[in-house]
């Protein structure tokens, strides 16, 4: 695949439990993809700005948080949901290091790290968070909740709804059903005329809900994505 929309280049201030809070069974989603897979959908949006951003499968909020970061000045609310009550918690971590007051407190936990141990991972964590701090400028409003995005959700009326599914999340939401067809319909319910949608997934998992017109398929690996509009 050809990247259009970001250029290949080093996202180590981003590396997970560098600045951005890591754990056990935490998915994170590469980063240059992602602000791919965001700037495709965002180039078939008639909205450029003043955005709003859902992720029903946020997981740690790892996605959210960098894209809260590399598309600041654009987003006006970002809305993460999961079914897993502990991502969630960690999630909403993740999320407040959009705001100032909350990037001071996490550069303070470091910056005691590395009196504690003096390792240079913990002073290149300090010159991340430096860095970070200069991308914030624009107060971006969030909100994250637990869900099962199979079932009826808040009507956000997002923008642009981007996602990674995993494939164990469609074991855990339902069973005898089509859960990433369930998804789609209520994903549908809860957004306006022109939201777009981004959806990656294992190759093997197929969307069949007929309600969103698919606009892009693309296979990177052993996963894929596709976008849709409404």
């Amino acid at each position: 695949m050809e990247y259009l929309y970001c250029k290949d280049d080093n996202f180590q201030d981003f590396a997970s439990g560098r600045v951005l809070y890591g754990g056990k069974g935490i998915p994170n989603f590469p980063i240059r993809l992602l602000l791919e897979i965001y700037g495709r959908a965002l180039e078939r949006s008639n909205k450029k700005e003043d955005l709003v951003i859902y992720d029903p499968c946020c997981g740690g909020g790892y996605s959210l948080t960098i894209l809260g970061y590399f598309q600041n000045k654009y987003i006006r609310k970002i809305y993460g949901s999961d079914i897993d009550e502990d991502m969630v918690a960690h999630a909403k971590k993740n999320i407040s290091l959009l705001t100032d007051v909350a990037l001071k407190k996490r550069k303070a936990e470091i910056e005691e790290l590395y009196n504690s141990y003096g390792k240079e991972s913990h002073k290149e964590a300090l010159d991340s968070c430096d860095k970070l701090s200069i991308m914030l400028g624009n107060d971006i409003s969030t909100e994250i909740f637990q869900a099962d995005c199979t079932m009826p959700l808040p009507e956000i009326l997002p923008d642009i709804i981007i996602t990674d599914v995993p494939y164990g999340n469609l074991v855990e939401w339902e069973q005898g059903k089509n859960s990433m067809d369930a998804m789609l319909e209520q994903l549908w319910r809860i957004s306006h005329e022109n939201t777009i949608l981004a959806v990656c997934m294992d190759k093997k998992q197929k969307i069949n809900c007929e309600k969103w017109e698919r606009l892009e398929k693309q296979n990177i690996g052993k996963r894929k994505f596709e976008i849709y509009k409404k």
